[in-house]
């Protein structure tokens, strides 16, 4: 628990400033991160982590020495220019951009791992101390002048998006757009490239080259999960990214491990438990929707079933038994016991013994499924030149779902009609 308090109120200076620096580079990750995403270039922050590596050992070998300022030129350049290659490739040959990220990825990062180990077995080993830390993550290695770097590239960041949040809102969501109307295409491509190289060469001091596609990324899915607009994107994605930063810190300062992977670890669990329940987009959600559908049109089937099988004797207020509505329509016999009883419960249905009748509104919705049902037929044979004895399962789809607007254009394009293709009266409501 003491722990735990000193922690919150950042009595330790190391541990202030592990707190700030994480914070700010998940805030500079996850705002570009968003306009990666929404690109469809999720793959580049993977190659920009990788392709550092060289920029690093080189500015390494140059400085004989680990300063941290020399070292982060030296990412970004050849973060830059692996960004550079990929797009030559793209635009030259006939390789797909996945393709080409592949390519430069690879021997980006072959090219810095031969650097490393020659920085490893020559005389400047002995400077290198903390330089493997720098290249695979250890948020220890940030320093108090470190803060000032992060802080400044997530000041530039969010004024940037902010001072260009619509061309990049166009750009993101239609580049053929952001042509058409004469914003400037290539500049605006060029500062998001910028900001990208930006993010991920500040941010592999804490996470490292093979974990900071995570960090720039899965922020920008899961929060694409929860919000259908990019301003709640943006700050959902920034906020997700620090709760998991804060959270891996703290396990690996309760227990001490590796940082970087810890954050990783906690915003893939976000990320998952996004997946899986948010309200829109959700996995969960969707089959918890699909099956209520499913219920929904398993009742407005037994509606529909009671009002056509009293419409052939002209008794619409007759009861049924499950097993006259069973021995007439295609339906499993749990589920039409299942279905009236819900439909009683609604209100729709009235249970008199075993037998199910309608109430006056129940008549009213299995007359409405019946004459929507018949409608369609007769506008998919007349309007769409399909056979009638091809329209039934159609009409049994639409059905369910046609509102009262479209209702009403079928009866004015069709001109109020009386019969469907099966000779059957389509019934209004008097």
């Amino acid at each position: 628990m003491n722990n735990f308090i000193d922690f919150i109120l950042l009595r330790d200076p190391l541990v202030r400033n592990i707190i700030i620096g994480v914070i700010l580079l998940s805030i500079s990750s996850s705002i570009v991160g968003v306009f990666t995403f929404l690109r469809k270039r999720a793959l580049v922050g993977d190659a920009v982590s990788h392709a550092v590596l060289p920029g690093v050992c080189l500015a390494f070998i140059v400085q004989g020495s680990k300063n941290p300022f020399g070292l982060l030129i030296g990412a970004f350049i050849t973060g830059w220019i692996s960004l550079i290659c990929i797009d030559v490739i793209t635009s030259k040959t006939r390789l797909k951009e996945d393709t080409a990220i592949g390519i430069v990825l690879t021997a980006f990062f072959a090219f810095g791992t031969v650097l490393m180990s020659y920085i490893q077995n020559n005389s400047i080993s002995a400077n290198q101390g903390g330089l493997k830390d720098f290249l695979f993550g250890s948020v220890t290695s940030i320093r108090e002048q470190d803060i000032y770097v992060f802080g400044g590239v997530a000041v530039a960041l969010i004024i940037t998006s902010s001072l260009l949040f619509k061309e990049f809102f166009i750009l993101s969501f239609d580049e053929a757009f952001t042509k058409t109307i004469g914003f400037p295409i290539i500049f605006l491509k060029l500062v998001l490239t910028t900001l990208t190289v930006f993010a991920v060469v500040v941010g592999i001091q804490a996470v490292g080259v093979v974990l900071m596609a995570a960090m720039l990324i899965t922020p920008a899915a899961a929060a694409r999960f929860w919000t259908d607009r990019l301003r709640k994107m943006l700050v959902i994605a920034a906020s997700l990214s620090v709760v998991s930063s804060l959270g891996g810190v703290y396990i690996s300062y309760e227990n001490p491990s590796p940082t970087g992977p810890w954050m990783v670890m906690i915003l893939s669990l976000i990320a998952l438990i996004s997946f899986l329940i948010s309200p829109k987009k959700g996995i969960i959600s969707k089959l918890i929707r699909q099956k209520r559908f499913r219920n929904q049109i398993t009742k407005e089937n037994i509606l529909k079933a009671i009002y056509q099988i009293n419409e052939k004797v002209d008794l619409p207020d007759r009861a049924l038994s499950l097993n006259e509505i069973f021995d007439n329509r295609p339906m499993q016999r749990d589920q039409i016991a299942w279905g009236l009883k819900k439909l009683a419960q609604e209100g729709f249905l009235d249970k008199k013994e075993d037998k199910w009748g309608f109430t006056n509104e129940g008549f009213l919705r299995g007359q409405r499924l019946t004459k929507l049902h018949r409608l369609w037929e007769l506008y998919l044979t007349e309007k769409m030149n399909i056979a009638p004895d091809h329209v039934h399962e159609d009409a049994d789809t639409i059905e369910h779902i046609i509102t009262p607007e479209l209702e009403a254009k079928l009866e004015v394009i069709l001109d109020y009609p009386l019969k469907d293709p099966h000779d059957s009266i389509i019934p209004y409501r008097k």
